[in-house]
């Protein structure tokens, strides 16, 4: 078996194990009648002990790529998707055996699959790094982006337990809302999964040319109807449909197509779920919130943040102004990911601040730790994919 085949099986039982894992932390939390039993229950031992197995095979498959494609996977979405999810377990196992709180891992494992999933609906072919890429920068800064946000995604996995134990679901407010609102995100990212595997199966595609960013001729590859015609695109496949639109230059028209559908597909997944179940989802899972020690939550929640922050500033803010002035002759060019970068870091530094300085506890910080995971998100997702800049090769 050769290390990539090897790299893709240690994947999907790093997958497998996260998703039997989380079965046991459910039952931990079920099944538990006191909050020692609750801590220490067997199932909850079970549970981390096959997160452990599934983490290690997780880092065989990072390691096992990186000997076969003689880079640090981290250079392309697959790659830097599946590295995010195996930091964010990381972080987790080491917060569980600080707090043997099995909440953590019923919340937190479920987010890994979740991000393992939407990073395998991306190309995985090993290819060569583009000329941009080739340098020891590109392991140095992406790590410890990566490892700096799945650290910070840990506190929203906290707040959300947090928020989902303490918001009353039963009467109609802004808090059932929003955190609904939240729910209803996730399944967006499974409408990507869905909508992606759906039109895979179906082996759709379609060609196009198209005038680049660059003023040059270019050729692209839809794998989703379009709806969305890059800049000046021709059809080149006779049964392909016309876009409804064209888009500019600075507008990535293939994935702002993709990320329609998925929007789309995860909007018609919602409803089925709310027919089927016939109440928000946020109540189906707030009873398993409900031995969650709040002070507990609240106490990992900021204490992720405080160690996530300053491994964030330094690799998404520091390590790449360096990279970037070594690429590019500048620190900072206001290009769109280096602006949600600084965002991002804006957002946890008043975090930090409201936290110390005002007293921001409990819901108040629950909520700051959610919205910034949102934050995080779409600096993945939709400026990555749509948003043109010097980063497009993400």
């Amino acid at each position: 078996m050769g290390l990539a085949a090897l790299s893709a099986n240690l994947l999907l039982v790093a997958f497998i194990a996260y998703l039997v894992a989380t079965l046991f932390f459910g039952g931990a939390v079920k099944g538990a009648k006191s909050e020692a039993s609750y801590r220490n229950h067997r199932w909850g031992n079970v549970g981390i002990t096959i997160t452990i197995i599934g983490f290690v095979t997780h880092l065989g498959y990072f390691i096992t790529r990186w000997m076969a494609s003689g880079h640090a996977p981290v250079s392309n979405m697959f790659e830097f998707t599946t590295a995010f999810g195996m930091m964010l377990v990381g972080a987790f196992i080491l917060l569980f055996f600080m707090y043997r709180t099995p909440s953590l891992g019923l919340f937190a494992l479920p987010i890994a699959v979740i991000i393992i999933g939407y990073a395998s609906m991306f190309p995985r072919e090993i290819t060569p790094l583009i000329p941009a890429l080739q340098s020891y920068w590109l392991t140095i800064h992406v790590i410890t982006a990566a490892l700096g946000e799945a650290i910070l995604a840990i506190s929203a996995v906290a707040g959300l337990i947090y928020l989902l134990k303490h918001v009353d679901l039963t009467k109609k407010s802004k808090e059932r809302f929003w955190l609904e609102a939240v729910m209803f995100t996730v399944v967006l990212v499974l409408g990507f999964v869905v909508s992606s595997t759906t039109f895979k199966m179906t082996g759709y595609e379609a060609h196009f040319t198209y005038i680049d960013k660059n003023e040059m001729p270019a050729k692209i590859e839809y794998n989703y109807p379009p709806l969305f015609g890059m800049n000046g695109y021709e059809i080149q496949s006779p049964e392909a449909m016309e876009p409804l639109v064209e888009m500019p230059a600075v507008i990535n028209a293939k994935t702002l197509t993709t990320f329609v559908w998925s929007v789309l597909t995860g909007i018609v997944l919602y409803l089925i779920l709310r027919l089927i179940f016939r109440r928000p989802l946020a109540a189906l899972f707030q009873p398993f919130a409900k031995k969650a020690n709040s002070q507990l939550m609240d106490e990992i929640g900021y204490r992720s943040v405080l160690i996530g922050f300053p491994v964030f500033t330094l690799g998404a803010l520091i390590f790449a102004m360096i990279w970037a002035h070594e690429a590019w002759s500048r620190f900072w060019g206001w290009d769109p990911k280096e602006v949600w970068a600084l965002i991002t870091w804006l957002f946890y530094a008043a975090f930090l601040h409201l936290r110390l300085s005002k007293g921001w506890e409990g819901k108040k910080s629950a909520w700051l730790a959610v919205i910034g995971f949102v934050i995080i998100m779409f600096n993945l997702i939709a400026v990555n994919l749509i948003i043109a800049g010097l980063h497009s090769y993400a």
